[in-house]
């Protein structure tokens, strides 16, 4: 079977990413990295494994490429009496997500939002969520979802709807939310060069990630 995603061992597959899996972690948390870009090794991916790389050696990770895994455009069956059948793709990228205690959307910013990829990876949780006896929503309930972007604007605030999007997504699901790591970069590499995102890099993960609520519940909890 063709596969976007890296396996246990440690080797390279089509994606030219691996899967480092320690011995003995000390924690029970594992990270799936989805990389949303149309190009390989970008400036997100780039800043995405420079977060990684802080993790403890023992945390596994696992990173596909959604690019090299492809699933067709969403089709919204959940009001059908038959079932939608899921393709191999859309069985290994579900698989996956259910596995991580931690998931990370590694997307760039596409026109002030997520890739065409990854939007169309999130939209297909919404067809898990109607799968009978997966019970999507509560086995993702208390897992964390963390965001990275990289994006040729030096004004940070323009990846503002990206945030949103991710944040209101965890808040649905009743998940944690820790954040957005963000980066400046347009040619090929060019987010090496910007400090700032590095050095946040470094601790992004170390973060504590609080449960994502809507702005009404925020608002509520305040009163």
């Amino acid at each position: 079977m063709t596969t976007g995603t890296t396996d246990t061992t440690g080797t390279t597959d089509i994606t030219g990413t691996t899967d480092k899996t320690g011995t003995s972690s000390g924690t029970d948390r594992s990270f799936l990295f989805v990389l949303g870009s149309s190009r390989p090794e970008g400036n997100t991916e780039i800043l995405a494994r420079t977060a990684a790389a802080q993790l403890p050696a023992g945390v596994p990770q696992r990173w596909v490429d959604l690019s090299r895994l492809p699933l067709p455009d969403f089709q919204d069956g959940r009001h059908e009496t038959e079932g939608w059948p899921a393709g191999e793709n859309e069985e290994e990228l579900r698989q996956a997500t259910l596995a991580a205690t931690d998931i990370v959307i590694a997307s760039p910013l596409y026109w002030y939002t997520l890739s065409a990829h990854t939007k169309r990876y999130l939209d297909y949780w919404s067809g898990w969520l109607a799968v009978p006896g997966l019970d999507f929503k509560e086995r993702m309930a208390g897992r964390t979802l963390w965001g990275v972007t990289v994006m040729a604007h030096s004004e940070e605030v323009v990846a503002g709807g990206l945030e949103i999007t991710l944040s209101h997504t965890a808040a649905y699901l009743r998940m944690r939310f820790g954040g957005l790591l963000l980066g400046n970069g347009s040619r090929p590499g060019q987010v090496r060069d910007d400090e700032r995102a590095l050095i946040r890099a470094k601790t992004f993960f170390s973060r504590e990630a609080p449960l994502a609520l809507f702005p009404y519940e925020e608002e509520a909890g305040a009163r």
